[in-house]
């Protein structure tokens, strides 16, 4: 398994949405992304730095493992 990278929420939203998450609504300081099929619903800190532990639990929500999150970054 792949190292988690340091990013930002908003490069995260962004890997979200080539998942094919759209952005449903951001409140302050939140985004908060839904794919309907199958559905899934997870909100990203829009924070400069998440946590290793915060990207991970976004992953598991959003059924995504490291290596295909990886792969959307780029």
């Amino acid at each position: 398994m792949s190292e988690l990278p340091r990013i930002s929420g908003r490069e995260c939203a962004k890997a979200l949405e080539r998942a094919g998450f759209l952005t449903k609504l951001q409140q302050s300081t939140h985004i908060i992304l839904r794919r309907e099929n199958p559905f899934a619903q997870v909100v990203v800190p829009d924070h400069r730095e998440l946590d290793r532990g915060t990207l991970r639990a976004i992953l598991r929500h959003a059924a995504l493992s490291v290596d295909e999150f990886l792969a959307l970054l780029s």
